[in-house]
């Protein structure tokens, strides 16, 4: 048997960036996962906006990972076959796989990385034993399950997952070619939905590396026919879906395979489990049209390792009514309670009809509109655009405590 004082379960982007904190924290620590390396997988593909690159900067690996990104430091805001912006960003592009390799880069030798599945799992408020595949068992005084939408482990342990929002939305990821030139004109392009019946709030194209990159999202059910028309003619069905999109883009095509995934939005209630606390998707889904996924990832690694795990490792014990105290933080369910209000905000100003969502769609056109006219002239701040489509300024939002060091010399070296 093994021991350490920290068991993570889940080698994906909470696990690993966990496992590389605490590492860095000289807290021994373990990281199950049964890939040696991350395999391709269609999750996050890019970090944008000052708040979510400084929430993960706060990890203290950010700023060495992020190198590893495509930086882009404009994108490009376009409607009904408009550029209305050529907005300032801050948009770190890189595959999900290559983001969770670079994150375990950053992993101290001292964390030892078990290339085995975690089948059992059992809690006490002393410490947790957990059972490998590969027949070894580890004996840990807290257990990080971070193994993103895997239940089989929470079946097990009798932990409760409330469904909020079933097939809340669908994400598509492609590859975008320029047809009969060499490349695309826009170094970013975020494009909104042309009308609510399409049920697509928007497409955004990226670099990754020497690639353009495209997320498509929608709101349909897994077995709308229009996803089957689109996997059989992909070019053509999203032309017909956004008839303006080449006004801006021009002539594209879509070579090789999408990457097609539903979300349920649902949450798990680990309340009373001694020795055990869930992190990211293991805690709860986020909508990746609503862009919060990777704020809450962070928010939840950075808040248990900086914080709570440190303390908890300084007393006897790891019962539930400490655990909690994790749950109860204010940091994360601000976080928890801002992203799922996100969800839903964004898919109404997308696809509802009233003739309240219908004003906030035009003025979200009229907004970006106006900012783009003021912004040669010298009188657009630095805006970012939030999930609901109005602007916020970044001076103003809660990344205003950041580095300001961290931040030029991440800028200077991506």
């Amino acid at each position: 048997m093994r021991y350490t004082d920290i068991a993570i379960i889940g080698g994906g982007l909470s696990g690993s960036t966990a496992a590389a904190m605490l590492g860095r924290a000289g807290i021994s620590a373990v990281l199950i996962d049964p890939h040696e390396s991350y395999p391709a997988d269609f999750r996050v593909e890019k970090l944008s906006g000052h708040t979510q690159v400084e929430r993960f900067l706060r990890t203290g690996i950010g700023e060495s990972v992020l190198r590893r990104a495509t930086f882009a430091g404009e994108n490009w805001i376009a409607r009904f076959g408009r550029l209305l912006d050529k907005a300032p960003s801050r948009q770190f592009n890189i595959l999900y796989d290559s983001l969770v390799n670079a994150i375990r880069d950053e992993i101290p030798e001292a964390v030892e990385r078990l290339c085995a599945k975690a089948v059992a799992v059992e809690a006490s408020p002393e410490r947790q034993k957990i059972v490998l595949s590969n027949d070894e068992t580890i004996s840990a005084r807290l257990v990080v399950l971070a193994n993103g939408l895997n239940v089989g482990l929470r079946h097990q342990l009798g932990i409760t997952r409330k469904i909020v929002s079933t097939c809340h939305s669908i994400s598509i990821g492609f590859d975008v070619v320029p047809a009969g030139r060499n490349a695309f004109d826009f170094p970013a392009l975020t494009y909104f939905s042309e009308r609510p019946s399409d049920r697509i709030p928007y497409i955004t194209m990226f670099p990754v590396g020497t690639r353009m990159r495209a997320n498509l999202f929608v709101y349909r059910g897994f077995d709308d026919p229009w996803l089957r028309e689109l996997r059989r003619a992909p070019a053509e069905t999203l032309n017909a879906a956004l008839p303006r999109l080449k006004r801006i883009t021009g002539a594209f095509d879509i070579p090789g395979e999408l990457k097609i995934r539903p979300v349920d939005l649902y949450v798990n209630d680990a309340s009373g489990q001694p020795g055990l606390v869930l992190v990211g998707d293991a805690f709860s889904t986020s909508c990746p049209a609503a862009g919060t996924g990777c704020d809450k990832v962070f928010t939840d690694v950075e808040r248990l390792c900086n914080v709570y795990i440190p303390h908890w490792l300084a007393s006897d014990g790891m019962d539930a009514d400490k655990i909690a105290g994790f749950y109860a933080d204010p940091v994360k369910r601000a976080c928890d309670e801002w992203s799922a209000a996100k969800a839903f905000d964004f898919r109404s100003v997308s696809i509802a009809g009233s003739p309240y969502w219908t004003a906030q769609r035009w003025a979200r056109f009229i907004a970006w509109s106006a900012q783009g006219l003021l912004r040669p002239l010298g009188g657009a701040l630095h805006m970012e655009p939030n999930f609901l489509g109005h602007s916020s300024s970044s001076s103003s939002s809660s990344s205003s405590s950041r580095s300001s060091s961290s931040s030029s010399s991440l800028s200077s070296s991506a």
